[in-house]
């Protein structure tokens, strides 16, 4: 580990969690693109093996723009995957895409069926083969780099790419207990593999998006994206409970968020050590967030252009502490504007 990466290290983990010494800036790298050409790396039949080379190489790039950029970021091996890894170990069908990441189609669609699904082990086929890789991968780099968890959705939003969705909203008027059960289902899977994952990677990343690493003593991470979907009401009855439950087993949470949920900070702001929220902004823009997490939670602003990313730095209060996760850019590029960020938002 370079002196360099330690200085990352606890430079975010001061950000998180600690005395602030300025915000952090983090260059996306440019991989090469991933080849989903043979299904996705949960499904798949091909050998697990034959994923590690890719994850190695993307390792081996963001390694290489760390030393060339000099930004604060943590170099470490990124699992590829899409939202259906869980829902899949339910036994959800996947639907592959040729050139995108896959999802999950919808396993069930009245009380009844909900009602008969189990919580699967950690055997399931999905989990299984996420879980191998992850140790062949550790076999690879040793126990010193970190491993970044999978794409993790909410306990809900498991559930709700199980349930077809139409359904699913209304069995929350008809039948709230079937949904509380599958959510609760799909919370204790989580619970259990988090639990392996952290047990079986030396170095862990919780971290799933944006692309930024934590201790992982502060907690895991998912996304929370049906919260646009319903009531204040509703997110508190059917989302809370779990995403609260969730940070107090892991010591915090690191949430994603891509729906209109800007009535939901309020709701957001009753979990218990809610490191960071990661938004995609939709009317009325950032301001609102800005607003609501100043001095509680880190904005994690990933992928906006850097202009915008001018705009959200106008809008902070004394508080406020972001991320800036940019966008993928060449090489050459990217050094500028770092350089350029640098100057606007030094790191003491």
């Amino acid at each position: 580990m370079t002196s360099q990466e330690l200085s990352n290290r606890q430079y975010l983990a001061d950000l998180f969690s600690g005395p602030f010494r300025g915000h952090a800036i983090i260059m996306d790298p440019s991989y090469e693109p991933f080849d989903f050409s043979r299904g996705d790396i949960a499904i798949s039949q091909n050998p697990v093996k034959e994923w590690v080379s890719v994850h190695l190489q993307r390792y081996e790039t963001m390694l290489k723009w760390q030393k060339d950029i000099g930004d604060d970021s943590v170099p470490h091996v990124r699992l590829v995957t899409g939202t259906e890894v869980f829902a899949a170990a339910f036994g959800a069908p996947v639907h592959l895409y040729e050139n995108d990441i896959p999802c999950a189609l919808p396993l069930v669609s009245s009380t009844d069926e909900a009602d008969r699904l189990v919580t699967p082990s950690l055997d399931a086929r999905p989990l299984a083969r996420i879980l191998e890789l992850c140790e062949l991968l550790r076999d690879q780099v040793g126990p010193d780099v970190p491993i970044s968890v999978p794409d993790i959705q909410s306990p809900f939003d498991i559930a709700a790419l199980i349930w077809r969705k139409e359904d699913l909203f209304v069995a929350m008027h008809t039948n709230p207990q079937s949904v509380h059960t599958l959510v609760n289902k799909c919370d204790t899977l989580l619970h259990s593999f988090l639990t392996k994952f952290k047990r079986l990677i030396p170095n862990p990343n919780m971290i799933h998006c944006p692309n930024m690493w934590a201790p992982p003593e502060l907690g895991c991470s998912l996304s929370e994206d049906e919260a646009g979907s319903m009531s204040v009401a509703m997110f508190e009855e059917f989302c809370l409970p779990t995403l609260s439950g969730l940070s107090e087993t892991f010591g915090g949470l690191f949430m994603h968020c891509c729906a209109t949920a800007d009535h939901q900070y309020e709701n957001f702001k009753k979990i218990p050590k809610l490191r960071s929220l990661n938004r995609v902004f939709q009317e009325p823009g950032p301001g609102p967030a800005v607003k609501a997490f100043a001095g509680r939670t880190v904005l994690a602003n990933a992928w906006f252009p850097e202009e915008f990313i001018y705009e959200i730095a106008d809008m902070a209060l004394p508080e406020s502490r972001f991320l800036f996760n940019m966008p993928a850019e060449p090489l050459e590029d990217a050094k500028r504007t770092f350089e350029r960020m640098r100057k606007r938002f030094p790191r003491n």
